[in-house]
């Protein structure tokens, strides 16, 4: 029920997205576009530095950077092997195609654009996980009104491709609600932190692609979250 609410909210915000969006002037979309990537950007750093930085007494002090450099090259260098970005462009334009909006140029950066917005981040996978084992759909809940705003202001500003970002949110949180009982027993703490950071570092790159235009080809770092994980399993 948690996924079909997220999915539910994104298309709603889409709809009101395009219904308002095409009222506005291109520089009124353009200011709407860079205070969602600046609050993008502000989501990244606070989640990363959550994870990074500990408080002992009066001493603030940050730790991790080294584990976060290696996830992101050994992610990067992954990505690009497997060109992944360009999958999720071609995954863009087949729903562009499917969907009869072939003549929506925007299409397919407003669809990765949201895509990345919406599904990386540590909601995605501890509200799916709720939802799945313990019937808590809260954290799913309170996802599906962020992205509800989120999926509105991009939609004014990127187009409907935006809006179709309910479509991986409903496969990816799907699959992982029903298959929550498998794999909750596998993600120990740790592997939820590191997830969660290098997630918010992912996040904080896609705030950066909406204030500075698309300069980060995101998908091709996705791996980095697979390293994340599986870092945690290894003894030190």
């Amino acid at each position: 029920m948690g996924t079909f609410v997220n999915v539910a909210a994104i298309i709603a915000g889409g709809l009101l997205g395009l219904l308002f969006g095409r009222k506005i002037s291109e520089q009124f979309r353009d200011t709407l576009s860079k205070a969602c990537g600046v609050s993008t950007l502000f989501l990244g750093i606070t989640g990363a530095l959550e994870e990074m930085m500990s408080v002992s007494g009066e001493k603030v002090s940050s730790g991790r950077g080294m584990f976060l450099v290696i996830c992101m090259v050994l992610g990067a260098v992954t990505g690009e092997l497997l060109d992944l970005d360009r999958r999720f462009e071609d995954l863009g334009g087949w729903l562009r195609d499917k969907s009869g909006n072939s003549g929506e140029s925007g299409f397919i950066d407003g669809f990765v654009t949201a895509t990345f917005t919406v599904c990386i981040g540590a909601m995605t996978i501890i509200g799916s996980f709720n939802d799945g084992i313990y019937g808590d759909r809260s954290v799913l809940f309170t996802k599906s009104v962020l992205d509800f705003i989120i999926v509105m202001v991009l939609t004014g500003t990127k187009g409907i491709g935006c809006m179709f970002s309910a479509v991986p949110v409903a496969v990816i949180q799907g699959i992982l609600t029903i298959t929550a009982g498998f794999i909750e027993p596998l993600l120990t703490e740790q592997a939820l932190v590191n997830l969660s950071m290098v997630g918010s570092v992912l996040i904080f790159c896609v705030g950066i692609n909406l204030i500075w235009e698309k300069k980060i080809r995101v998908a091709n770092y996705l791996p980095a979250l697979v390293f994340a994980v599986g870092a945690a399993y290894i003894p030190i």
